[in-house]
């Protein structure tokens, strides 16, 4: 997610009759045939090239516009997919939707707060559904050493970041971070795509806990492209992923 320390991102299955409920939190609509949510992706190829470019530029100016739809395109590619709509996924899509929006003014402390709020919704929604649509507790139970060590990355950022910030930001930046924490570890458990997805924004987010704590590139702009690109890629891979696991052959 986008912070004003920054200015990037502050830094989801079985045969069943169509239309019918799968695992909790999925539905198998009909099916749709040959559908694969193609142009949707291409749109958002296209939107995050831009944003992309907006981040590297200064200043960054209506490119940036971009930005608020890049979760909508990605919600749409998977709308558009045949097989079961993750509704976790949706509603933590739709979240990060409203955190980039909140963040496009994130230099207002109101609008920073509202951001942050929506991301956690995002991290929260994610990890129930790894929870339950991905059996990520079983995963955790049978090998807890990678939810061991997200528990443990918070501790350590949060040891490292909190102290830089002004005192009534360090509770909400800390119930953050353990909630991206809890979203690691489930995605962790999940696996594939998904849990490649969750490192990418983990490291988007880590970045910006180090620019925030006064560790950054050289370059401002560089630094901030990687937290926007580390943010994008861990979106896509979760969005794709995620669909992926409920899939049966093509009909």
């Amino acid at each position: 997610m986008t912070s004003r320390v920054s200015g990037g991102r502050f830094a989801g299955l079985g045969a069943l009759p169509d239309g019918v409920r799968g695992r909790a939190g999925t539905i198998r609509p009909p099916a749709r045939t040959g559908r694969t949510g193609r142009g949707t992706l291409a749109a958002f190829a296209a939107l995050a090239a831009t944003d992309l470019l907006a981040v590297a530029a200064k200043p960054r100016g209506p490119l940036r516009a971009a930005k608020p739809l890049l979760m909508p395109a990605l919600a749409a590619h998977v709308e558009a997919r045949r097989g079961e709509t993750p509704k976790a996924l949706l509603a933590g899509l739709a979240f990060a939707t409203a955190g980039d929006t909140a963040l496009l003014f994130d230099a207002y402390e109101p609008a920073f707060l509202a951001g942050m709020a929506a991301f956690l919704g995002t991290q929260v929604s994610y990890t129930t559904g790894c929870a339950r649509d991905g059996d990520a507790l079983r995963a955790i139970v049978r090998n807890p050493w990678p939810a061991a060590g997200c528990l443990a990355a918070w501790a350590a950022a949060s040891a490292l970041l909190l102290p830089t910030l002004e005192r009534r930001l360090r509770l909400p930046v800390a119930g953050y971070g353990l909630a991206l924490a809890a979203m690691g570890a489930s995605a962790f458990a999940v696996g594939g795509k998904v849990g490649a997805g969750a490192a990418a924004f983990l490291a988007s987010d880590l970045l910006i806990g180090l620019q925030a704590a006064g560790r950054r590139l050289p370059s401002r702009e560089a630094h901030e492209v990687l937290i926007m690109a580390g943010y994008l890629t861990g979106q896509y891979l979760i969005a794709t992923g995620w669909p992926e696991r409920n899939e049966g052959p093509a009909s």
